[in-house]
Formats: C-alpha cells, structure tokens, sequence
C-alpha cells in the first residue's frame, strides 16, 4: 500500500491550499517542503485577493477568478474558525491608480473589453480624479484617476500560510519539512518520491513546487515552461489610517504599516533588491500619495514570482503517468479558494472545474 493517498510536493500558498482541500475529502494527504534556503513566492506577494483585469486576453481565467474570488469570504471564515488565527480579510473593493489621463482611458477600455466577454454583470468603475479623491481623500493632486473593482481586496499572507499550516496538522495532515524531492518513479499506479533523506510512496501526485517543477515536472511526463519574475516589496512604519482600499501599488495593513511594490523584473533565479528600482517604487507611490514622503522605510525584500509565457495558471493532470498532477500559477493567494475548493475536489477524483481546459500545459506545445 501507499504510504498516503496524494503527495503535495510544495508547502507554500497554493500546495497547502490544495492539500487541505484534499484532506476535507477525507484523504490521507502528505506535503513534501523545502528547506528555507528555497525560492518561496509565498513569502514575497502583496496579499491581494485581486480580481479586476485579471484574464483580459483569456476569459476563463477572469471566470476562475471571479469563482475563487466569491469563496473567499468562506474561506477565510472557515480558517479563522478551526485554527483560531484572523487572517484580516477586507474585501470591500480596490482600486488600480492611473497616474496618466491615458493610462486610465487604456485600463477603462481593457475593462470594458472584458465586460463584453463576460456580459454586462462584470462589475467595475471608472473614477476621474474628483469621484476618486471622495473616497480616498489622501490621493495625490498628480493622479487621473483609478478603476474599482468591487470584488477586489487584501489578506494578511502571513497568517494565511499559517492557518492553512495549522488546518492541514489539525485535520490529520503530515507535513515533512527540509525534504527536497529529487526523483519521482511511476510504478504499479502510484508514485515513488526519492530525496537524500528518504522514500515515499503515494496513490496519487500533486506538484506545487513553484520553480522547482521546473525539473519534477518531466519525470512523470509533464512539461511546463515556466520562468521567475522578480518583485521587490517595501514595507514602511505604521502610520495613522488614510487608506481603507487596497491598490496595485500601495496597501495599509491592519497594523498601520504600509506595504509598496508591483516591481516586475526579469533578472533570473536572483531574489536580491536594488536601490534603483526601491527608488522607483517610492516616487510612484508619494505621487499617489504625498502624505507617504519622508515616512520610513523598515524592511525591503524580492521575491521571485512563477511566470508561464502567458502569465496563466497550468492545471493539467499527466497522461503519461495518470495520478500525477501539476499545479503552478502566480496568483496563489486570489486563487487560494478555488484551489482549496473545486480544484482539490477534480483531483480528489470529482468533475473538473468549468473552463480548466483553457489551462492545460499542452497549450505551449502546439
């Protein structure tokens, strides 16, 4: 027999979003985690639940988003709930700040691209300066405008990864740390995971390891082309209340810290920061926000995003070696739901998720 029923390879956002899923289906579920030398995106992202824009060249994307979006009050409530841990969802709406006349004219017209894919209920508004500055009364003199998602909002990563840890322990999930899988063998329909420090064996497969599925992923047939992206953060001291949305450049936390990014660097496997670009992510956001100048700046990292050549998420179970699944996607946190939901429910062996075709690897190959 097999050691469990599914081996997640990757212990970040999007493995143990999956695995707890697996687990409420009553499987004996086992995550395989690194060790923190790792290339972790998790540890890197921005916290939003982000919907508006998001598929504007593939409409199944924005439908999976939009799904994952609308579970993620329960979600959130049902973590909270088992694990004791306020994992500070406000999901209210955002807004995406246009600095530029144009820049606004363009994300409006994306938008209303994506309406007419989707029909008229795809929800977003365009402010011009004045309607924006009623709602957001700190916003810059220099800013156009911005579109608002009423979907859209932000979470605490942090305590998301740690009650999603929390549930899958509770819930009878084995978590085994500092282990880096070398080697998958399919045999007799199951899967054989090898690293230096031991061997396991499980019924079925779910590869979550980010960049690491760069080479799993071939050993049960399956290829993904995918890259990192680098994305440097910049987290500032807390300060008084002045911003209750979240924004794709600027968020306030709970706490009252400030959090500024949305860096987008093809710089390879190098996770570092650089004075240039912190620099450039400080000039926008005292431009949207001139209240931020001269307030400090405590800690900056970067982080390493997983990029396909699309940007799309792959979910595509292995035709070579039936069991074995891929997951990778760079939007681990939006998608948190969807993934503890209907996408652990198609692997746990229940019907696929509506559009998920559109998210086959084979795309790239054809």
């Amino acid at each position: 027999m097999a050691d469990v029923d599914v081996a997640v390879v990757g212990g970040g956002v999007v493995g143990m979003s999956v695995a707890c899923g697996l687990l409420r289906q009553g499987l004996r579920v086992s995550v395989f985690d690194g060790d923190d030398s790792a290339l972790r995106a998790s540890r890197g992202n921005f916290g939003l639940v982000w919907i508006q824009g998001k598929g504007n060249t593939l409409p199944d994307y924005a439908r999976w988003s939009r799904r994952s979006g609308a579970l993620w009050a329960d979600f959130a409530q049902n973590l909270e709930q088992e694990t004791g841990i306020d994992l500070q969802l406000s999901q209210r709406g955002g807004f995406f700040i246009c600095l530029t006349q144009a820049e606004l004219e363009s994300r409006a017209a994306m938008l209303e691209t994506l309406r007419s894919d989707l029909g008229a209920e795809y929800p977003f508004e365009v402010f011009d300066h004045q309607a924006l500055a009623r709602h957001i009364p700190a916003i810059g003199p220099k800013v156009a405008g911005a579109t608002f998602g009423p979907e859209d909002g932000h979470v605490n990563p942090l305590h998301l990864l740690r009650a999603l840890h929390a549930t899958f322990r509770q819930r009878g999930g084995r978590l085994v740390n500092g282990v880096s899988i070398s080697s998958i063998r399919s045999h007799n329909g199951s899967f054989k995971l090898c690293s230096d420090s031991g061997t396991w064996e499980a019924g079925k497969l779910v590869l979550a390891a980010g960049l690491g599925n760069l080479s799993l992923a071939p050993q049960v047939g399956l290829s993904i082309p995918v890259k990192p992206n680098r994305g440097q953060v910049l987290i500032c001291e807390r300060i008084a209340r002045f911003l209750d949305y979240p924004t794709g450049h600027v968020r306030q936390t709970d706490e009252g810290t400030v959090q500024l990014g949305d860096s987008k660097e093809d710089v390879g496997f190098d996770d570092g920061t650089t004075p240039e670009i912190m620099a450039s992510i400080a000039r926008r956001a005292v431009t949207m926000f001139p209240l931020l100048a001269g307030i400090k700046v405590i800690r900056a990292w970067g982080a390493l995003r997983i990029m396909t050549q699309d940007g799309y998420p792959v979910y595509q179970e292995s035709r070579e070696c039936p069991g074995a699944y891929l997951v990778t996607c760079h939007s681990g946190i939006t998608l948190a739901a969807g993934h503890a939901g209907p996408l652990a429910d198609w692997i746990a062996g229940g019907n696929p998720p509506a559009g998920i075709a559109s998210f086959s690897g084979d795309r790239f190959h054809v």
